[in-house]
């Protein structure tokens, strides 16, 4: 296939990747607040909790969708995988936000270790964040005439 009818397909990934990284920076802010106010005054107003909860919704559909499109959009053009480290850095970056957001859900007062698990996946996940974008840029240019 030709580039410009995959041209879309890149203008999709780049919004999805600016909103997921625009997600991540409003989780970060919002959990903590949270993590704060629990230790401050053992208690969140329950619309950030419920707020966080649909920002973190947003961006797993994002980086989901950020998958199907390097997956679709890397098979189209070469017609097979593993052409960069992108692939790498982008499965690692899917792979902890799920857990993060598996996390998430499980925590309790009855889990404790739960919350642990999700902050430190989300420190990781910065790190992951920054490869997947250092590896996408390399990406952009070998499409970009």
């Amino acid at each position: 296939m030709n580039l410009p009818s995959f041209l879309w397909l890149w203008k999709i990934a780049a919004w999805s990747m600016g909103l997921s990284l625009f997600a991540y920076f409003l989780l970060g802010v919002s959990g903590g607040w949270m993590f704060y106010r629990r230790n401050t005054e053992n208690s969140s107003p329950i619309w950030l909790r419920s707020l966080h909860y649909v920002i973190g919704s947003i961006m797993v559909i994002l980086v989901l969708l950020l998958l199907v499109i390097g997956l679709v959009g890397t098979l189209g053009h070469y017609g097979s995988l593993g052409h960069s480290s992108h692939l790498i850095a982008g499965l690692l970056t899917v792979i902890l936000v799920l857990i993060s957001a598996t996390a998430a859900t499980q925590i309790s007062p009855e889990k404790p270790r739960m919350r642990w698990l999700h902050i430190g996946t989300n420190i990781i996940l910065f790190v992951s964040f920054a490869m997947v974008s250092l590896t996408g840029w390399d990406v952009v240019q070998k499409y970009l005439p």
